[in-house]
């Protein structure tokens, strides 16, 4: 038997622990907010206040978790369920407005057609393009790790995009297909390899574009790879970039 490097378990150890003051700090600052008839009313400065706080406790719980999803794929963890491409979709939109709109991730939550939903996106500048046989489709794959793929994709989206981001997907030959494009400034043909590499960074006007790319995309391709699955970039400076990755479903 392989033995696990000490330094991991430590390390998995550690981010797992995270977990519980994490949740103690959401759930008291939630409490806050949502039971002022217990805790005395609250003014607009204190409301954004705790509004930052309970954004920012649920983006690191996501971060903690996506830690330890990546450490179960090194080990070769695979947790396999049926799931729909819609319940794919409207899940990851519902998490990346939870931090960048929290209204428009409610009006989400209660969508119920992908006609429904592209509407309620199309003020935020999202669009959709998925046939109706793809987007009711169920698979047989391993959601936690698809999720964390394409809700890293659309973040990554978000942050570099000067209109728009575009997420469209298919089901081919036993294949799952999905692409996520923004409007952004784009990344040079010179340094599509390396943004692949954790922590990478470039000089020039797109560094912080090249920076924000570099470690969830490293996370993306250790997820894709021990699922089978590949990646693609298409982008140059000043077209934006549009990522494919590719799952099968066998």
């Amino acid at each position: 038997m392989n033995k696990i490097p000490d330094s991991n378990i430590k390390t998995e150890i550690l981010i797992h622990d995270l977990k519980v003051p994490i949740s103690v700090i959401n759930a008291g600052a939630r409490s806050l907010l949502e039971r002022q008839d217990v805790y005395g009313p609250l003014t607009e400065k204190q409301l954004k206040v705790l509004n930052r706080i309970v954004r920012n406790t649920l983006a690191t719980q996501r971060l903690v978790n996506d830690v330890l999803e990546l450490g179960r794929s090194r080990e070769g963890v695979m947790i396999c369920s049926q799931f729909t491409v819609a319940s794919l979709v409207v899940g990851v939109l519902v998490e990346v407005f939870d931090l960048a709109d929290p209204n428009v991730a409610d009006r989400v939550r209660k969508v119920t057609t992908c006609a429904e939903l592209q509407e309620v996106i199309a003020d935020a500048g999202v669009t959709l393009d998925f046939q109706k046989a793809t987007w009711e489709a169920s698979v047989c794959l391993d959601a936690a790790k698809v999720r964390q793929i394409l809700r890293n994709l659309v973040t990554n989206a978000f942050k570099h995009r000067t209109a728009r981001v575009d997420i469209r997907g298919s089901i081919e030959n036993r294949r799952l297909t999905l692409w996520v494009k923004d409007d952004g400034r784009g990344i040079p043909r010179v340094d599509h390899q390396r943004i692949f590499e954790t922590y990478f960074t470039t000089g020039g006007s797109i560094e912080d574009a090249i920076q924000s790319h570099g470690l969830g995309l490293a996370g993306v391709m250790v997820l894709l790879r021990d699922m089978g699955g590949d990646m693609a970039l298409e982008s140059d400076a000043g077209h934006g970039a549009e990522f494919k990755v590719s799952i099968p479903l066998d």
